[in-house]
């Protein structure tokens, strides 16, 4: 996930998907051969040297000033996020020191206590990259109940919802709109990978699902990008049936971007009384009693 040719390729497929008539030029069509805007046009309106686009566009011009980044996303008419992302990839982060081996993040203590606590509340804590760092009774039951319960706790094999979104039969099938979920995975992965481009674990993930699948790789090359704070799922839960909830997506303070997901749904819905009834069937068998035996009591 080399910065430079990230950016080129983002901003290609900007420029590809905004038409000339979009912007007030009229095409000749016996003349044009791209899709979109050339270079020269967007340069043009965005009062950007071709010179300094196109060196901006290769990926050799580190010193882009935030009126040039921010009059080229204008004319792109990019998102606050895409508008992000752009600054992002034009002025990566770089570093004179070897790269460090990638960090296994860990849920601290006070976090399990806190989804521990949240027992009518299915919740996820997960790193930036997607990987479940721990979960909740319910949060387990309502997403990976085909996973054993501990498996956020080894970092070797631990689940990735993004992973799992595209690989995981059982899980891809909990999605009624497994489509756009996809497409949101896809763009909160790419904002992650702007920020953080010498992310070595992040860059196998996005290779592995590159090789493995198909969808995820078309997806990728789109360069959607989009951040993700709530919203609304709409499952199909192989105990409960149909269920809608909404989420909120929240980071936790000084974590590298670790984020805690909570599901709830609305008072009084039929989607309340699926929660209520997936957490009674998840619940653990009563404790046997200690020293007790089948034909008598203890000795």
């Amino acid at each position: 996930m080399a910065a430079p040719s990230e950016l080129g390729d983002f901003l290609k497929s900007r420029r590809a998907a905004l038409r000339p008539e979009d912007v007030g030029i009229t095409p000749h069509p016996a003349r044009r051969r791209v899709t979109g805007l050339r270079r020269e046009e967007l340069a043009t309106l965005a009062n950007v040297s071709i010179t300094h686009y196109t060196r901006l566009e290769q990926g050799r011009a580190s010193n882009a000033s935030d009126s040039t980044l921010e009059a080229i996303a204008r004319t792109l008419r990019l998102t606050d996020d895409e508008t992000a992302h752009l600054k992002d990839l034009a002025r990566p982060v770089t570093s004179s020191r070897r790269p460090a081996p990638p960090r296994v993040a860990h849920a601290s203590a006070s976090a399990r206590q806190l989804l521990g606590a949240m027992t009518h509340v299915p919740a996820v804590l997960m790193d930036r990259r997607g990987d479940v760092l721990a979960w909740n009774q319910l949060g387990h039951a309502l997403l990976a109940a085909h996973l054993a319960p501990d498996s956020p706790d080894d970092p070797a094999t631990r689940p990735n919802l993004t992973r799992m979104l595209f690989l995981d039969e059982r899980y891809r099938a909990l999605y009624r709109n497994r489509a756009e979920q996809a497409e949101l995975a896809v763009a909160s992965l790419r904002l992650v990978a702007g920020r953080h481009h010498d992310d070595r674990a992040l860059a196998e993930l996005v290779g592995g699902l590159t090789m493995n699948s198909d969808e995820f790789a078309t997806l990728w090359a789109r360069h959607p990008v989009r951040t993700c704070t709530s919203g609304v799922k709409l499952l199909r839960h192989p105990v409960v049936g149909e269920v809608e909830l909404s989420f909120e997506n929240l980071v936790i303070p000084g974590t590298s971007g670790q984020r805690l997901i909570a599901y709830t749904a609305e008072p009084g819905s039929p989607s309340e009384t699926a929660l209520k009834l997936l957490g009674s069937a998840s619940a653990p068998a009563p404790a046997a009693v200690r020293g007790a035996h089948p034909g008598g009591p203890s000795t």
